[in-house]
């Protein structure tokens, strides 16, 4: 199947525009037409980029949160939670954001990113504390719950409202939950497309927004989001500060920071795909008759080699229920997470986990970052990544 690709232009709302419109001088300025005042007007030149790419970027080790623009309670609040120095990112964006300056930011998985945007915004929401202050955009419903328990944290100490607005769940406690403007919503882009379109009021909660947030944006500018983000977008004001944060770098994402009529910040620390220092990779190759045996004989191990949890990630949903039914018939205590269970059971999957009640996790890449809504025509569920495309050839009972 030909995959449409996006083409991203000036129509595409993702920065603020100016507000400012310039007239040319006119001895009767009644009388001149509307369309040679337009006309006229001088093409605004594109705003210089302030770019840091330099990998392995020195800072003064001694560097405290409070010398980046935070305020003390914030900073004690990093304290608190064990964050005793910013990392690169952070010491490169945090100033920036709080200057006012649209941010895209390229850093590594575990570097800090989140943080990089979250403090800076919830500096800017305890001066003045309104609902909706900040609408983050991620593309998957798991990451959407983990960002919002980080902003919860950072943010204790402000009596942090925040709302996570995913597929999934009930539409209409959702619903009441924007109505309420919380400080903060956290949502996927297909969720918040259908409540922007089946209730009006939604988009007045939106009217003042000041923090544009798309984590994982690399994701979220792929295929199959464009129509999402733009109903989204035009609900948004246009005073906006736009932020950006992936672990990759896309075409997209630099073109989108060249159409910034905003003065932007360009930071990239990354150095192709990369894991952390402390992960330890080995690899076996086995016969795929012989996986599951060898499977259980490592999770056996897994006490005496000191390991308390594990996460295995499977192909297909089929085989992540079959491997589950497996392990427990052999007294083995796993959670599994698939897109065939509901949203419900998913987070109560990965709270087992996370709590240790269960040493195993199965997953398929839904518990990375994998795109799965319901699938409108036909009501199912649909873990094509191209689902937008893939619903136009939808039929009643059709599946995927």
């Amino acid at each position: 199947m030909n995959q449409e690709v996006i083409i991203v232009d000036e129509n595409f709302p993702l920065f603020s525009k100016p507000h400012r419109k310039n007239h040319k001088p006119s001895e009767n300025p009644s009388t001149a037409p509307v369309s040679s005042a337009v006309d006229n007007v001088a093409p605004k030149k594109p705003l210089p980029i302030e770019k840091s790419t330099e990998l392995g970027t020195k800072f003064a080790d001694d560097v405290a949160f409070a010398d980046l623009g935070l305020s003390e309670a914030i900073a004690r609040t990093c304290e608190e939670l064990a964050m005793k120095k910013p990392t690169a990112v952070q010491t490169h964006c945090i100033p920036k954001i709080l200057a006012g300056l649209d941010v895209l930011g390229i850093a590594q998985t575990g570097s800090g990113k989140t943080a990089a945007f979250a403090l800076p915004i919830l500096q800017r929401l305890s001066e003045t504390p309104f609902g909706v202050f900040a609408l983050v955009i991620t593309p998957t419903r798991e990451l959407g719950y983990q960002l919002a328990e980080q902003f919860r944290a950072l943010g204790s100490g402000l009596n942090l409202r925040c709302s996570v607005v995913v597929g999934g769940m009930d539409m209409l406690n959702q619903t009441q939950s924007l109505l309420k403007r919380p400080h903060l919503v956290i949502a996927t882009p297909g969720r918040v497309k259908v409540l922007l379109e089946e209730n009006p009021d939604i988009h007045v909660v939106f009217s003042k927004t000041k923090f544009l947030v798309l984590d994982e944006a690399d994701r979220l500018l792929e295929v199959g989001f464009e129509e999402e983000l733009k109903v989204i977008f035009q609900c948004l004001p246009l005073s906006r500060q736009t932020l950006l944060f992936s672990a990759t770098l896309t075409k997209n994402l630099e073109t989108l920071l060249e159409l910034s009529a905003n003065k932007a910040y360009f930071y990239e620390a990354y150095e192709g795909f990369k894991t952390v220092d402390m992960l330890k990779q080995q690899y076996v190759l086995i016969p795929k008759d012989r996986k599951n045996h060898f499977l259980r004989h490592i999770l056996s191990k897994m006490e005496h080699m000191g390991i308390r949890s594990a996460i295995i990630f499977v192909q297909t949903c089929k085989s992540c229920h079959q491997l589950g039914l497996l392990l427990e018939t052999l007294n083995q205590e796993v959670a599994a997470l698939h897109s065939f269970k509901s949203q419900s059971q998913r987070l109560a999957a990965l709270y087992r986990f996370k709590s240790g009640q269960v040493p195993v996790l199965l997953a398929t890449d839904v518990a990375s970052r994998d795109v799965q809504e319901i699938c409108t025509p036909c009501g199912t569920y649909c873990t094509c990544r191209q689902r937008r495309i893939r619903r136009e050839h939808c039929y009643p009972g059709a599946r995927h």
